[in-house]
């Protein structure tokens, strides 16, 4: 359940992020509601991850799903550059990620 948890927690990181640049520095209230919603949501699910879950592993599986995740909406869906090194960049995070799943 802990693995769960940090998954989605992540997802959150995710979405708070891309929250954060929707709320154009806090000016605009419905993203910076939605941030302040996520960011909570993202760290009350590592906290409860970090239970079952080393902190290093916790942390480092956490912030590289919301890399990857903004990363990945921005190239989406934001037009940012999608180039091959970048992309072969985003798998290797994803790379550690899984690799500290399995040797957990």
């Amino acid at each position: 359940m802990a693995w769960i948890v940090l998954v989605l927690s992540g997802l959150l990181e995710t979405a708070w992020a891309v929250s954060l640049d929707r709320s154009a520095g806090f000016s605009r209230p419905l993203p910076s509601v939605v941030f302040l919603v996520t960011l909570v949501l993202s760290m009350l699910g590592l906290a409860y991850a970090l239970r079952e879950i080393p902190v290093g592993t916790g942390y480092a599986v956490w912030v590289g799903i919301g890399a990857v995740g903004t990363a990945g909406y921005g190239m989406v869906a934001l037009g940012e550059s999608a180039s091959l090194a970048r992309i072969v960049c985003l798998l290797l995070v994803v790379a550690g990620v899984v690799g500290l799943k399995l040797f957990h």
